[in-house]
């Protein structure tokens, strides 16, 4: 692919599970904080290791759920496009990656319509974006942000509240292979996916469960929070190098390898316009 070699991630110091925001959380739930951070250890290390780089964003202490970095906003051409976070508890936090943003010389634009929720909802495919709606992220705002932008985007419906990301049905391997999870997907969804995805490669009900669509791929290396004997034999068919990660402290909360991290590189076909 020609983006995933550099990602923003945020140290989980103040991570926990206090609220209930989709299926997967249970508040009030035990998280091991100094598991958790063995764990985001690991995986920045095996992206390091992988030949990709990480730039750092600090957690706000009243933020638990900010380390999943992916939700911040949509970063390509070098320009951040912060969130509209559906949820109450999360929507302080573009503001913080809009800070970073400015600091690190990023240019920042917003949109004013609708909910969006960052890269873990929108995922570069080839020139444009494969995005998801009906649970966190919204048509109206799909509309806004191509609007502003030209960026093209293909929506997906995500019909089940498990699947409330398009990162935890559909992860790009490269400009013709992805993988892509029938489970969280209706009959519509999974035709166009398949329509616009020349080689997928889908996902059994089990891998997706364990989360395997919530993978990053950096250069020839996919960097996963499981992967079933059969996936990896396909993946390591194609010229992949499979490396998992145990992220279970970050899957109680709902999210896996993608959501805890969001890359910095993408570059899409058509550059954000000046706003009137």
């Amino acid at each position: 692919m020609n983006w995933g070699q550099k990602y923003l991630m945020c140290p989980p110091d103040h991570f926990s599970v206090s609220y209930s925001i989709n299926p997967w959380m249970e508040p009030g739930g035990e998280v091991d904080r100094h598991l958790a951070a063995d764990q985001w250890l690991t995986l920045r290390s095996a992206i390091e290791d992988a030949g990709g780089s990480v730039e750092i964003i600090e957690q706000h202490p009243d933020l638990p759920d900010m380390v999943f970095t992916a939700n911040l906003g949509i970063i390509a051409n070098r320009i951040l496009v912060p969130s509209r976070m559906y949820h109450r508890e999360r929507m302080a936090e573009p503001d913080q990656a809009a800070a970073w943003a400015t600091a690190a010389g990023l240019e920042v634009r917003r949109t004013s319509e609708g909910f969006f929720e960052g890269m873990g909802d929108a995922l570069p495919f080839r020139a444009g974006l494969v995005a998801g709606h009906g649970q966190r992220s919204d048509q109206t705002a799909w509309s806004a942000l191509t609007s502003a932008t030209g960026w093209p985007i293909t929506t997906i419906r995500l019909p089940d509240p498990r699947f409330y990301h398009i990162d935890l049905v559909f992860c790009p391997l490269d400009d013709r292979r992805a993988l892509i999870a029938p489970l969280g997907l209706e009959a519509q969804g999974l035709k166009t996916l398949t329509s616009i995805v020349p080689e997928p490669i889908e996902l059994t009900d089990d891998e997706t469960l364990s989360f395997a669509a919530n993978s990053i791929v950096v250069g020839t290396t996919i960097i996963m929070p499981a992967c079933s004997p059969g996936l990896r034999r396909t993946l390591e068919g194609l010229g992949f190098d499979v490396v998992v990660v145990d992220v279970g402290e970050f899957e109680k909360a709902g999210g896996a390898v993608r959501c805890l991290t969001l890359p910095l590189d993408s570059n899409l076909g058509i550059a954000l316009e000046q706003s009137a």
